[in-house]
């Protein structure tokens, strides 16, 4: 698909240009920005950084691909015939690969036999690899990023004679709200799906408005929010999938509400709305589950108390996985191990109460703080006004801690 140059600049900067006399500054701020991006990216396990291991392959021909996308996977050997799909959607200036290693998916995949998609935006689509979740076109069941995504499953699920009815999507940010997209528009593909620090589906159609939708806090409608999942479902009778839902309470990037409206939205196609929720509390965390009769969730909120934009991690608990970085959060629990978990795909059953959060854990850096990068959708940063050379050195001190590269 063919995008247009308006578009493209306008996800990268869409606020007015600074006066001249603030360039100056702002300039040198973005390049120093940009070399502690760097570092961060680097201690994060990105490639091109010391042990780092891209343990994806390439899917070089899936079918359809209107989005433009690239596909990654990782298959175990000898996974058997009939095995679950996981696919898993990277956040804004993500890789697949990058993602894979802060996750963990790869090794949870290897150790309990499932196959992994990770569908890949590219610069030429979004220059941030942002996935588009707020473009009409990108996000219906022709045309656009959700149609190549549906390719790329359809694909692995022919090619690895995988179980059809065990196809699940987890996604973080941008990533979480096109997970929330698939879930909606092509609900026969997947039996759950997984979302962190995401966004409802039909909340936004353009960038103004997905900024407004990250930022403000906003009431839950849960009929209206279910109304647009089925318009976009084309008529879809069947079941709809599971949800598991993850946010930290202190996420700056995208508000907690957000979490609150997607539970309202899938809950209303539930049937489960005014359903009481079972709940869970523990030292730093807060669990809801709303089951279905057989006892199995239909939608599940996990909020993580002080916890910024990231996905949860417990890299050196018993499940071991994951390695803490940006947007990669050690705060005492693997929602990477509780997801699969609740999609059945790991045989031992761990109680919610078994997954304690940890306190005192050191604040890590969710993401570098707001004085240094311009904006994307992914982050509600902007760039800023010309900076007192008295607070420059306060400014680098905060980015490094921020970044996990000083203490």
């Amino acid at each position: 698909m063919q995008r247009s140059n308006d578009r493209l600049r306008a996800t990268f900067c869409p606020y007015p240009a600074p006066s001249l006399a603030a360039v100056g500054s702002v300039g040198r701020m973005r390049s120093l920005s940009q070399n502690i991006s760097r570092l961060a990216a680097a201690r994060a396990g990105n490639p091109g950084s010391p042990g780092f291991i891209d343990r994806l392959a390439d899917l070089p021909s899936f079918g359809s691909n209107p989005g433009a996308l690239r596909a990654r996977v990782h298959v175990p050997a000898d996974l058997p015939p009939g095995a679950p799909l996981v696919v898993v959607l990277h956040g804004c200036t993500q890789t697949a690969a990058g993602y894979d290693h802060g996750s963990g998916w790869s090794t949870l995949a290897d150790r309990h036999g499932c196959a992994l998609l990770f569908p890949e935006q590219v610069r030429a689509n979004n220059p941030n690899l942002c996935f588009n979740w707020f473009v009409p076109g990108d996000i219906g069941r022709k045309g656009g990023e959700a149609e190549s995504i549906a390719s790329m499953v359809k694909a692995m699920l022919d090619e690895h004679d995988l179980d059809r009815g065990r196809v699940f999507i987890t996604g973080l940010s941008a990533g979480g709200a096109m997970t929330a997209v698939m879930l909606a528009i092509y609900p026969e593909l997947f039996a759950g799906g997984a979302i962190i620090g995401g966004l409802p589906y039909g909340c936004a159609s353009d960038i103004p408005e997905a900024l407004r939708q990250m930022r403000e806090r906003r009431s839950a409608d849960g009929p209206s929010l279910a109304a647009a999942v089925r318009r976009a479902a084309s008529g879809h009778e069947g079941p709809w999938p599971t949800l598991s839902l993850w946010h930290g309470t202190a996420d700056t990037t995208v508000d907690v509400s957000n979490m609150d409206r997607l539970g309202r939205q899938w809950r209303h196609l539930h049937g489960i709305e005014d359903a009481a929720p079972v709940v869970t509390r523990g030292p730093g965390s807060e669990h809801r589950t709303w089951r279905a009769p057989d006892g199995g969730h239909l939608v599940e909120e996990w909020r993580i108390i002080g916890m910024g934009h990231g996905v949860p991690l417990d890299p050196t608990g018993s499940d071991r996985l994951g390695v803490a970085g940006p947007y990669m959060l050690d705060v005492g629990i693997s929602s990477t191990a509780h997801i699969a978990r609740s999609w059945g795909l790991v045989t031992q059953d761990v109680a919610a109460a078994d997954l304690p959060v940890r306190r005192n854990l050191p604040r890590l850096a969710h993401s570098p703080p707001p004085e240094f990068v311009g904006h994307h959708l992914e982050d509600d940063r902007v760039a800023p006004p010309a900076t007192a050379p008295g607070t420059i050195q306060q400014t680098i001190e905060r980015a490094l801690r921020s970044a996990g590269l000083m203490r």
